[in-house]
């Protein structure tokens, strides 16, 4: 049953919320440009193995498919697009899927998979997509660093995000969407790397993602962090065995969002317990004083901590409860 908020204050806070959305959805969506043409991406058999022959080949045939975005994306005059793909087609960076239709679909590998002994698989939130991709692999860059030999981090943005002021935000529809997608990824990467310790990695709007997906999936940690709420009221309901930790910063704008449900005709809004309370029941660990943005920045508090969650270290990484 869905978490009611007992005074009115909430009530009112999330339904002004819902109401400068709706104003404000329409605007940007009448602003926004055409969708810029893309080819379908290469038909892929699942990922079964991560040697560096299969991997390679995976690697190559994703280039390729860069490479036909960019062109198509130069023809339409979409300069900035165009400018995006070519720094994906360098010889140094690696993609186990690519879709550039829409705003894009990618998963991007930092560091060798074929020997990696642990994986993080980043999981972003709102306004991410091909044109604002460098924040994700900014972030997945910082980790990898961090962690150090042996590992390896993935860029997963393998999802139709929302908008961060849009009604989508503050629903669980884009979730529910990608979480087939997740799920099916997590799979193969399990069957091509069963011994890694993996560890999924949930930003904001990402965090409703994983755990709309965490249920049966083959992961060590799930770690939610700068999270508007998961959808449901406490860790027991996600039914995962894998250890779950939250975080937020303390200038975190997102710890001002109503943690409320409220269930409409059609559509329930907003996401319930704040994962950093006691009543949600996650392991709690140190974010530092950074903001919703921050939270992989290099040198950062967070940072560190992630990379020690990651890495199965976690002894020092505890934080204090909301």
């Amino acid at each position: 049953m869905a978490f009611r908020p007992r005074g009115s204050r909430p009530r009112r806070t999330l339904l002004a919320v819902l109401v400068a959305a709706s104003v404000a959805v329409p605007v940007a969506g009448a602003a926004r440009p055409a969708a810029v043409p893309a080819p379908a991406p290469a038909l892929l058999a699942p990922m079964t193995a991560a040697t560096p022959a299969a991997l390679d080949e995976r690697y190559a045939v994703n280039r390729d498919g860069i490479r036909a975005a960019e062109r198509m994306a130069a023809d339409h005059g979409d300069r900035k697009r165009a400018a995006v793909l070519r720094a994906m087609t360098e010889p140094t960076r690696h993609f186990l899927s690519f879709d550039g239709r829409d705003g894009g679909r990618t998963t991007e590998v930092l560091g060798d998979l074929s020997r990696a002994e642990r994986i993080a698989v980043l999981v972003p939130g709102s306004d991410t997509n091909l044109d604002t991709y460098g924040r994700l692999r900014a972030g997945a860059v910082a980790l990898r660093q961090q962690l150090g030999d042996g590992s390896a981090v993935i860029a997963w943005l393998g999802y139709e995000t929302p908008g961060t002021v849009s009604p989508e935000a503050m629903t669980p529809g884009r979730a529910d969407e990608a979480v087939p997608h997740l799920r099916r990824f997590i799979v193969e990467l399990r069957a091509a790397k069963p011994t890694a310790r993996t560890s999924l990695l949930c930003h904001s709007y990402g965090s409703v993602v994983c755990a709309r997906g965490a249920s049966g999936l083959r992961v060590d940690d799930i770690v939610l962090y700068g999270s508007p709420g998961t959808g449901t009221d406490h860790v027991g309901r996600l039914h995962s065995r894998a250890t779950v930790w939250a975080g937020r910063g303390s200038d975190d704008w997102i710890a001002a969002v109503p943690h409320a449900r409220l269930r409409l005709p059609f559509v329930t809004v907003g996401f319930g317990t704040d994962p950093v309370t006691k009543e949600f029941g996650a392991r709690t660990f140190d974010a530092g004083t950074g903001g919703h943005s921050d939270y992989l920045k290099p040198g950062s508090v967070p940072l560190k901590n992630i990379a020690r969650i990651v890495s199965g270290q976690t002894r020092s990484v505890e934080g204090r409860h909301a």
